[in-house]
């Protein structure tokens, strides 16, 4: 099935990219949940207007990336969340309260579809996050969770 990517998809690919994939992944993945779209004549005039899009919102090259990486490094991200008695929270944290909180902190502003969290966030502590800056500079960040 020939799609084209409509949001970044790890191991796969990004905006505005037609990749070749499995029906099933293609029907039952990819397209419900808004990732990708069908090709076709028509859909690939859209392709320019996605790509321009995403030149918008990435960073533009790989100093500026390094730059940004530094400023995450040196930052200390603290949440204050609702939690119980033994530190478990009620809910978690999500990818937009990190980036919230970045910007709270002094930090870059950050785009939430490009922050990564391996393990769901469920407990107070502290936690690693990794931000996909660039395809070639990964930020990792120290969400220090409090219980508020």
């Amino acid at each position: 099935m020939k799609l084209i990517l409509t949001n970044e998809v790890s191991g796969l690919g990004t905006p505005g990219d037609v990749v070749e994939v499995k029906d099933g992944y293609g029907r039952n993945y990819l397209i419900p949940r808004g990732y990708a779209m069908r090709w076709t004549r028509g859909a690939e005039k859209q392709i320019e207007t996605i790509r321009k899009a995403r030149d918008a919102r990435e960073i533009r090259d790989l100093g500026t990336a390094k730059e940004v990486a530094g400023q995450l490094g040196a930052l200390r991200v603290r949440l204050t969340t609702r939690a119980g008695e033994s530190g478990r929270l009620f809910g978690s944290i999500t990818t937009g309260d990190i980036a919230e909180a970045v910007k709270a902190a002094g930090g870059p502003i950050l785009d939430r579809r490009r922050i990564e969290i391996v393990n769901p966030i469920k407990s107070v502590g502290s936690h690693r996050v990794t931000v996909r800056l660039h395809p070639e500079v990964a930020a990792g960040i120290d969400v220090e969770v409090v219980a508020g």
